[in-house]
């Protein structure tokens, strides 16, 4: 396949090139490549990104197939740009042994679409009492360990998972959640709240955890990783702890650089998230933390849910955004478009820095490197209706919003795996 005059997003600059891909490896990038009966793909006036690469999704597969399945969801995936995810394992039954890490990667290999990696529990059940398989977990496929949903409430047991993993070379992605804080809240804790007569989740209720998290990482001298940051404290936490050489990374999503909780006054159960969508001052900060590297990168927490979910009173919804499908756009429409990040600080945030986290294969263009490719003509534009989602999971609360950054191709392993 031979990729023609398109604009290559590389790490530092973007160029006009054209891509040879062979095998599944890009084997050259020049200014002109000979046609050599390839297939040919013009790419003119389009952006030639790195295939992108979501650490964290939500499959609901095996389980719940009725909000999600990994063929859905990789349907999804794809549409939205991205070549490679990695799934939480609240399932059911929960990811925490090699039977369902291996039901996942073997159901993903046979869609053959994206790149699934499972992500497997930490604890048994995701009950915060025992520690789950990690070894086996690891040996099976997966990349990472998590609780996510819920936060490992007990500081001894987190203490030994980060230990017990970094031995098998696995990090915690931490969900960081004080439950007895967030008491039954379902919103930010703020004016929108109190306007809205709705329980608010203090800011302290995500801040305490995260710092614990960092405080545990640098007595034992591993890495963790943050996960879904929403507050303008947490990414203070985090930028001080960095500062000091604890090894903290963290990711943030498009929900809590793009919007304020003022979207919860319609009380559209769609708005309901996990953490929940925080102040201007959190936003604003969201956006300096991706700025200047204290936010690693850019996820979805695509949370599909049945109609059936969200179509209740709210406090009775269920958290959660479909969002992968509109993360590309958000990131062009929000971060490229306004000046606040340059296409090559995008693609760290969204391709480079996850495979780094996680230590998989990918997330740049280079010559002799995987073809996971994604091409988007960056003046195009769409309108969001989530009626419209591959995904079966439409509870988006964005619709209408008109975005900027059409995908056109997702190429995976050299293979076109989606074409607009």
């Amino acid at each position: 396949m031979i990729i023609r005059n398109g604009n290559v997003v590389l790490e530092n600059e973007v160029v006009k090139k054209d891509i040879l891909v062979k095998d599944g490896k890009i084997v050259e990038i020049a200014d002109t490549i000979p046609a050599d009966g390839s297939q040919e793909i013009d790419a003119s006036g389009k952006h030639v990104f790195p295939g992108l690469i979501d650490m964290h999704v939500h499959l609901r597969d095996p389980g719940y197939e009725y909000k999600e399945d990994i063929e859905s969801g990789s349907k999804a995936a794809v549409k939205g740009g991205f070549t490679q995810i990695c799934c939480m394992p609240n399932t059911n039954p929960i990811m925490d042994n090699k039977v369902v890490v291996s039901y996942v990667k073997h159901k993903a290999q046979e869609v053959g679409l994206c790149k699934v990696h499972p992500i497997g529990a930490i604890t048994k059940g995701e009950k915060g009492e025992q520690l789950a398989q990690i070894g086996e977990m690891k040996k099976a496929g997966a990349v990472a360990i998590s609780d996510d949903g819920v936060s490992v409430s007990s500081s001894r047991l987190m203490r030994l998972a980060m230990e017990y993993a970094s031995g098998f070379g696995v990090k915690c992605l931490c969900h960081c959640e004080d439950k007895e804080l967030v008491d039954g809240g379902v919103v930010n804790e703020g004016l929108s709240s109190t306007i809205a007569g709705l329980k608010g989740i203090p800011r302290a209720a995500e801040d305490i955890m995260i710092a614990r998290d960092i405080a545990l990482a640098e007595s034992l001298d591993v890495p963790v990783h943050i996960c879904h940051v929403s507050t303008h404290s947490g990414v203070r936490l985090i930028r001080d702890a960095k500062k000091a050489g604890v090894k903290v990374t963290a990711e943030t999503c498009p929900h809590y650089y793009a919007v304020t909780d003022e979207v919860i006054t319609g009380f559209d159960t769609n708005t309901k998230v996990n953490p929940p969508i925080r102040e201007e001052v959190d936003k604003l900060a969201i956006l300096e933390g991706l700025k200047d590297g204290t936010l690693d990168c850019i996820v979805t927490d695509h949370a599909p849910h049945h109609i059936n979910d969200k179509n209740v009173e709210y406090n009775l919804a269920a958290f959660g955004i479909s969002g992968i499908e509109t993360s590309f756009g958000f990131a062009i429409t929000y971060l490229y478009k306004t000046g606040e990040l340059t296409l090559s600080q995008i693609a760290d945030k969204m391709s480079k820095a996850p495979a780094k986290i996680l230590g998989l294969d990918g997330g740049a263009i280079t010559v002799g490197g995987v073809a996971d490719l994604m091409i988007a003509d960056l003046d195009k534009t769409f309108v969001i209706d989530p009626q419209k989602f591959v995904s079966k999971g439409k509870n988006n609360p964005f619709g209408g919003y008109e975005l900027s950054g059409v995908v056109e191709y997702t190429i995976v392993d050299g293979e076109i795996k989606y074409q607009a």
